[in-house]
């Protein structure tokens, strides 16, 4: 019988998809031996988001968020998602910081570290492979997969066999748009099993309706695991339900390792939780819908919201329609970058811009410069040479990687941390990020300032 490793993502993708990562330790803690004991392949944790959202909106330490997942779930693979050089942040780090923050994620409790680049310039991710593995970790090399003229079945394959020889342990073709079809899944799973020899994983979400068919034709391929959430934290812009793909399998025959008697108490577990969410207005009813337009404009769930957010924010939300068409030629001109973080941003900020300014590129975002000196990597496709041109106003796009230009970022932050910073975590989230890490790390005091002075008044009476 063929095993089907699943890997449950609510901890992870599905509520950063749906609750934009708002989710606080104290919402998931009490399930989490019994998510331990249902058989699942990996539970993601960590990563992505949720990194940034801990200091930002949770008041939380990321770190103490993974030892304590790790305190509970003893049998379970640990599983994150790292952008490469990027980390966990929007822009490069250099190599050393790289290095120390997957070292650290790994003697902090994580197993599985899933490594992506968003141009599939694997001179990024290549630090990041190299380091899980020399750590014990299990490298999962990433194919961002999306759709252009220059992408094709056959790249795709020849990423794949990339990712191999650079040592992965297995490989996840990441569709973070939900744009792939089952006939493309079929074929590339097929393609890629035929010339690797590493496990490959299929990840998707329920933006557009597709992925049950799809993770169920991957899986014919011969895919060896799918990323499914438990059914209270599914669908939508999360991935498909998790409970649904174990029965189907199940009865198809597949091995998944898991049972509907064991995941049912996991979902009763957080019906409420999402209930809490939908009440207070975090869970917006239109991300739970199936939304088409990501296959007419190749557009992720999470970039069209944030379009909507921009355009609001102008009183231009009647704009949305030209937005949405200018969307797409941005991306042409920039060699047709995948759209996820960070590329989504700034191509999506970009075509705000020219649609709102009445000329194409009046403003050129700092962020969209930067990727045609070649910062991010380099451009899958042809760059629109015009646009170079005017970017760059002279300057010379940067030659090889440009990670090996950026001066270590961690001697610099301990010196300025002092004794603020209690370990070398407490570094790497202010390297990450620096305004985020400093007020939690105040008000981190403040709180331990408040015990002491109630310890003493309580000793005191």
């Amino acid at each position: 019988m063929k095993k089907v490793q699943i890997t449950e993502t609510v901890l992870r993708d599905a509520q950063q998809s749906l609750i934009a990562t708002r989710m606080p330790r104290s919402d998931f803690a009490d399930i989490l031996e019994t998510m331990d004991n249902a058989g699942y392949y990996s539970l993601e944790c960590w990563g992505g988001a949720t990194f940034d959202s801990c200091l930002r909106y949770l008041n939380e330490d990321p770190w103490e968020r993974l030892r304590f997942i790790r305190s509970k779930c003893k049998k379970t693979k640990l599983q994150m998602l790292l952008r490469g050089q990027n980390i966990l942040g929007y822009h490069h780090y250099s190599d050393n910081t790289v290095r120390a923050f997957v070292r650290e994620a790994i003697q902090n409790g994580i197993d599985i570290i899933r490594i992506f680049d968003a141009l599939n310039d694997y001179r990024n991710i290549e630090v990041a492979v190299d380091e899980c593995l020399k750590n014990g970790g299990h490298a999962q090399g990433t194919i961002c997969y999306t759709t252009s003229p220059i992408h094709t079945i056959e790249n795709f394959i020849q990423l794949g066999i990339s990712l191999e020889k650079m040592g992965c342990n297995s490989i996840c073709i990441k569709d973070m748009a939900g744009i792939m079809t089952p006939e493309v899944a079929y074929q590339l799973v097929k393609g890629l099993k035929e010339n690797v020899s590493i496990p490959v994983i299929v990840h998707t979400h329920s933006t557009t309706g597709l992925a049950p068919m799809t993770y169920l034709k991957a899986v014919e391929a011969g895919a060896d695991g799918i990323d499914t959430a438990i059914s209270s934290m599914s669908g939508g812009t999360s991935q498909p339900a998790t409970e649904s793909m174990v029965y189907a399998l199940n009865e198809m025959g597949y091995d998944t390792g898991l049972t509907m008697e064991k995941l049912k108490p996991i979902n009763d577990f957080f019906v409420p939780v999402r209930q809490k969410f939908i009440d207070n207005g975090t869970l917006n009813p239109l991300v739970m819908g199936t939304n088409i337009n990501a296959l007419n404009y190749q557009i992720p769930g999470g970039m069209l919201s944030n379009l909507i957010a921009q355009l609001k924010a102008q009183n231009a939300l009647d704009r949305l329609d030209e937005v949405l068409e200018e969307t797409p030629r941005v991306r042409k001109d920039l060699g047709y970058p995948p759209l996820v973080t960070p590329m989504s941003q700034m191509v999506g900020v970009q075509a705000v811009q020219n649609v709102l300014s009445g000329e194409r590129y009046k403003n050129i975002s700092k962020e969209v410069r930067a990727y045609l000196r070649g910062e991010y990597g380099r451009a899958p496709g042809e760059v629109n040479q015009e646009l170079v041109a005017k970017a760059l106003n002279g300057q010379k796009p940067i030659e090889g990687r440009f990670a090996e230009t950026i001066e270590p970022e961690i001697p610099k932050a301990v010196q300025y941390l002092g004794t603020r910073a209690r370990n070398e975590e407490d570094v790497l989230s202010y390297v990450a990020f620096p305004t985020q890490a400093e007020k939690f790390f105040e008000t981190r005091e403040e709180r331990k300032a408040l015990h002491v002075s109630y310890t003493i008044m309580k000793e005191g009476e």
